[in-house]
């Protein structure tokens, strides 16, 4: 690995040829030092404002200051891959650098937002997208916030905008077909039945699930049905309660309220072939193939090199730590994470982010889970400084793996 410091250059110094970050006021001292991670890949600090800020003004003040933490990968220069990981199961949550370290990578960051305490049984669990190796895991959600980043490992090449999808299982033998409602999520019970431990006999429609065996340890225990199926979508045992594990070449169907009398049905006799469905915002299909990873974001950053953040209010749009992905005119990837809620560095607010990614040559970028969550990590090691007394357990991360994509078999 090549390990070279390009030093500190104080920007808008004679024979810099960099512009400042526009943040806060333009007399700001601004300084920039780098090094070359490996063939192709450069790490970058930045940092503006050389004062800390007063406790009470981080929100508020224009003296920063700023530190940004910038990855930027050049695949038509580095022999490695970007990819997303979420560690060694999908539901649990685990340390950036523990996901950079699992995955062998030598740079990442954190991407998806993730369920967290809002499902504390399964908090890895993605809100949106998660797409991995060419499997679909977690399907988007629809929202429109939701923005979504889809990277070729094997090209470079990254897709970004709101994705949507589409997903059944269908009885080979009888034709019928019933629509998936999540994959990987934990069905809903319905409000009138969750006293049932019998599903089907509730009079009111419920959740059908497709479970894979990277969910986790087992599937979510509770009141439903669960059938498991073989790699060919045979039935291999059916069960009237949820939760079971599943080995490396089975999936399960679980289901709620009276979806379970569908599934059961479904499932009598014969043979299923699932089927699910990807398209971006034109109506394409994203071929699910080997190579191709996809994590979620909130917010379009910047469009075809146009700052499109829309407007908005709250603690979700003020001065936070921030984490960015997005791509150059000439297609390199960048990853950025801004620290926060710090007297060493405010943080920014959803229009100073898009300002800083269309700063930093970002023709396209997307706001990725930011907060506590906010994690750099190079080998392995943290390298920025995230909010909390510690760093914080996240779902997934996107990773540069210095070897090209090889498929798994």
């Amino acid at each position: 690995m090549t390990a070279v410091t390009l030093g500190l250059v104080p920007v808008g110094a004679a024979g810099a040829d960099v512009d400042q970050l526009p943040l806060g006021d333009a007399d700001l001292v601004e300084t920039r030092s780098g090094r070359t991670l490996t063939e192709g890949v450069t790490l970058t600090r930045i940092v503006r404002g050389n004062h800390p800020a007063p406790v009470d003004q981080i929100n508020t003040t224009t003296r920063g200051p700023w530190v940004v933490k910038v990855l930027t990968i050049d695949p038509s220069r580095a022999e490695g891959h970007v990819a997303a990981t979420y560690g060694p199961d999908l539901a649990p949550v685990e340390r950036t650098t523990e996901l950079v370290r699992f995955a062998g990578a030598l740079a990442g960051v954190n991407a998806s937002f993730f369920t967290f305490t809002s499902n504390p049984q399964f908090p890895g669990d993605p809100v949106g997208l998660g797409l991995f190796d060419g499997t679909l895991l977690s399907e988007p959600t629809g929202a429109a916030d939701e923005v979504d980043l889809v990277v070729d490992a094997i090209s470079g090449r990254v897709l970004m905008g709101p994705l949507t999808w589409s997903g059944s299982v269908r009885n080979r033998q009888t034709g019928a077909t019933l629509p998936l409602e999540f994959l990987n999520h934990p069905p809903v019970v319905p409000t009138a039945c969750t006293t049932l431990v019998d599903q089907t006999t509730c009079d009111q429609p419920g959740d059908v699930v497709l479970f894979h065996p990277e969910f986790g340890d087992s599937t979510p225990p509770g009141h439903g049905v669960e059938v498991i199926l073989d790699r060919r979508g045979c039935v291999v045992r059916t069960s009237a309660t949820r939760g079971t594990a599943l080995a490396a070449d089975q999936t399960s169907l679980q289901a709620t309220g009276h979806d379970a009398v569908a599934l059961l049905d479904l499932t009598e006799r014969g043979c299923l072939t699932r089927s699910v469905t990807l398209t971006d915002q034109d109506g394409d299909e994203v071929a699910l193939r080997p190579g191709l990873f996809g994590v979620n974001g909130r917010y379009r950053l910047t469009a075809d090199g146009q700052i499109v953040v829309p407007d908005g209010s709250g603690s979700f749009f003020a001065r936070n730590p921030r984490t960015i992905a997005g791509t150059t005119s000439d297609h390199k990837i960048v990853l950025a994470t801004i620290d926060g809620r710090r007297t060493t560095s405010v943080g920014t607010t959803m229009d100073e982010t898009a300002a800083v990614a269309d700063a930093l040559g970002m023709h396209d970028a997307v706001n990725l889970d930011g907060g506590g969550s906010t994690a750099m990590a190079v080998d392995g090691a943290l390298v920025n400084q995230p909010s909390g007394s510690q760093e914080r357990e996240v779902g997934d991360a996107l990773v540069y793996i210095d070897d090209r994509f090889a498929a798994q078999q």
